[in-house]
């Protein structure tokens, strides 16, 4: 345990997503052998005093506090790791790159392309090591297609569709939160979840050199939220309602480096997928699909093997970092697993001073498509 370097945690915002990184910080040592680093959660900021509360008491904050700058210039923070809501990430990356501390942010990294860009160039400028929540990437199964790919399993790839389908925003009733807002949030589905699915595409069939692309937004007005609320609350018909600002739906064909077709589409109004974040992949000699809604199986086809149809795999130990959880075949890992890894290789990059694979250059190249 000598050898091992201490990284102090700060937290912002203290929501689901990051008392979900909280968690995953005091698994670590249980789940990955050899940590080549100890995190320790130094303190969480968070408006709300039960939050705050909770981040004391029940996950082991040395301390807890209410102003976010006093969280980032804290003397034993090495890493602060933004969970607040999208309209201050780019203020508080800024921040935090200017006091000399790593970066996670969950994304997005900002509303706008803009945004986007100027927080990377603070943590460039600052030569910090940066992540962002680009979580399913670190899924077993997306990590064993990246492998086949590699590999030549598929041949040449062809042929790339990812897809990002949810229903949080298909209920007309939803109300008006700032998610839905082109001046708190930035812009909708293209800035909030179209980025997981490129960044898949990206990570597993290379870089985007042409699209176009269109959007809609179907729900064009929401009840307005009497007091404190989120998108996951109702109102009831005949409130007041307000304007929806930024868009629902955003699909788009690409052109890769490698000379594949792609076609990509997201929507936060599809009724009947709950969390379709899902890509299918063609190549020469092969294919491959893989959901998250069920992302402890994988779909398979290799034409060399004389095979007509599509094979399931299941997730299991012989695949990355699954065994770390759950020894066995086909028993299923979940989300805060998922979360965990992530952290896990973000937190060994900083201990051992390289970049992390899905950090802020990687949030760039996106809003760069």
């Amino acid at each position: 345990m000598s050898t091992q370097r201490r990284i102090g945690i700060a937290v912002i915002g203290f929501g689901w997503t990051g008392q979900a990184h909280a968690r995953s910080y005091a698994r670590l040592p249980l789940i990955f052998d050899s940590l080549e680093y100890r995190a320790e959660l130094t303190v969480c900021a968070d408006t709300l005093a039960a939050r705050r509360a909770v981040a004391l008491s029940d996950f082991g904050f040395r301390e807890a506090t209410e102003d976010w700058r006093a969280a980032v210039d804290h003397p034993d923070v090495d890493v602060v790791v933004i969970c607040a809501p999208n309209m201050v990430h780019c203020e508080l990356v800024e921040a935090a790159a200017a006091s000399g501390r790593h970066v996670f942010c969950e994304k997005p990294v900002g509303g706008t392309p803009t945004q986007t860009a100027r927080a990377e160039k603070a943590c460039r400028d600052a030569g910090v090591i940066t992540g962002v929540g680009y979580n399913y990437r670190f899924v077993p199964l997306v990590q064993h297609a990246r492998n086949l790919i590699e590999a030549g399993e598929l041949g040449q790839i062809t042929n790339y569709r990812g897809r990002f389908f949810s229903m949080y925003g298909a209920d007309p009733l939803g109300l008006l939160s700032w998610r839905f807002l082109i001046d708190q949030a930035g812009h909708g589905v293209s800035t909030d979840i179209l980025s997981h699915a490129i960044d898949l595409a990206m990570m597993l069939n290379g870089p985007i050199r042409r699209v176009v692309g269109t959007g809609e937004t179907f729900i064009k007005e929401r009840p307005l939220p009497s007091a404190s609320g989120t998108h996951y609350d109702r109102g009831e018909p005949g409130d007041p309602v307000g304007a929806v600002t930024n868009e629902d739906y955003f699909g788009a064909m690409a052109v890769f480096a490698n000379g594949s077709r792609g076609t990509f589409e997201v929507s936060r109004t599809m009724v009947g997928p709950q969390s379709q974040m899902a890509f299918d992949i063609h190549g020469t000699d092969g294919a491959l699909s893989w959901n998250f809604e069920t992302m402890n199986q994988m779909r398979l086809f290799n034409i060399i093997e004389g095979d007509r149809g599509y094979t399931t795999v299941y997730a299991g130990e012989r695949h990355p970092y699954h065994a770390g959880f759950v020894p066995g075949e086909a028993n299923s890992i979940g989300f805060e697993d998922v979360v965990t890894i992530q952290d896990h290789e973000f937190l060994a990059a900083v201990a051992e001073g390289r970049p992390h694979p899905a950090g802020m250059e990687q949030a760039l190249e996106y809003v760069s498509v």
